[in-house]
């Protein structure tokens, strides 16, 4: 299951834990976007085919439906307040759950034309949301609802936290996917599906980016990457589709794999200890304790 490319993966305890992959459900089309909530000991994730999102219960098994139908939900992630930030598909919008069950709409629009097909979400310590908008969900009716894209471009916006304008972040993506902010906040690390890499940007004090260079290029046959998470040590986990999860040390090497037997689409890691890595790979949930611990989660304001 685990595949050391450079003692990096095995000297850095990424190599260790549970010795195999336990299937915590496995009735989906394709399974995306986990999110573990803290206060809840929930992980909560996104069947977008099913339009549906689900939620597993870390104390019971128990596993139960969120939300039906969801706007096909894609990636899903929390805010400063630990309230639930979604990327619909279907509704092409960002919304936020609020702890008596409405949802606020956050953005669905920029420049008075629709977004594309929100897809991931990431949220800056400053309370500002920041999420890409490929085509994904707009193609077919399978994810969402086809149609033909109002915008030029896939991109990554900017939702204010103050007056919540949305601002074009960066462009020039083939297939904007994943995305999050290193553990100190001042690289922004974006997936590229389409173009199979992924790239970094800094961020500068007043929200903006800088320049984008590639951080790493999917391997071979390894396909696609999807969403990216960092752990505490400052590695780069990435779902590589059809190559199972890949792992980067920060200089960009890619040291070792963890092989999953579906198409990997979205990691998290959860649990009380942010060591339990959750997977999601096209009909299934599985769940993986390890030795390292994920990047601190974001702290209230």
């Amino acid at each position: 299951m685990y595949e050391v490319l450079d003692d990096r993966f095995r000297t850095g305890r990424c190599a260790g834990g549970d010795e195999r992959l336990e299937q915590l459900h496995g009735d989906c089309r394709w399974a995306e976007g986990p999110v573990y909530v803290p206060a809840w000991r929930q992980l909560i994730w996104s069947d977008i085919p099913n339009d549906r999102m689900l939620r597993w219960d870390e104390q019971t098994g128990a596993i139960g439906v969120f939300r039906s139908p969801a706007g096909h939900s894609n990636g899903n992630t929390l805010d400063r307040e630990g309230r639930l930030i979604s990327c619909e598909q279907g509704s092409r919008r960002v919304t936020r759950t609020e702890p008596d069950g409405r949802i606020t709409v956050l953005a669905d629009r920029f420049e008075g034309r629709r977004f594309n097909s929100p897809n991931d979400a990431v949220v800056h310590s400053d309370g500002s949301i920041w999420f890409s908008d490929p085509t994904f969900g707009i193609t077919s009716d399978y994810e969402g609802h086809r149609a033909e894209p109002e915008i030029d471009g896939c991109n990554v916006y900017r939702i204010d936290p103050s007056t919540g304008a949305v601002r074009l972040a960066a462009d020039g993506f083939d297939g904007p996917n994943g995305l999050v902010f290193s553990p100190d906040e001042r690289q922004l690390y974006v997936s590229d599906t389409v173009a199979g890499h992924i790239r970094v940007f800094d961020v500068h004090d007043n929200g903006t980016l800088g320049d984008g260079k590639v951080f790493a290029e999917a391997a071979g046959g390894d396909g696609r990457f999807d969403n990216i998470r960092f752990d505490d040590g400052g590695r780069l986990w990435a779902a590589a589709m059809h190559g199972g999860i890949h792992c980067y040390d920060p200089d960009g090497t890619l040291i070792g794999r963890i092989r999953v037997p579906e198409s990997v689409s979205n990691i998290a890691f959860g649990g009380p200890k942010n060591n339990r890595l959750f997977i999601t790979a096209t009909t299934s949930l599985y769940s993986l304790v390890v030795s390292v611990t994920g990047a601190p989660r974001i702290r209230r304001a």
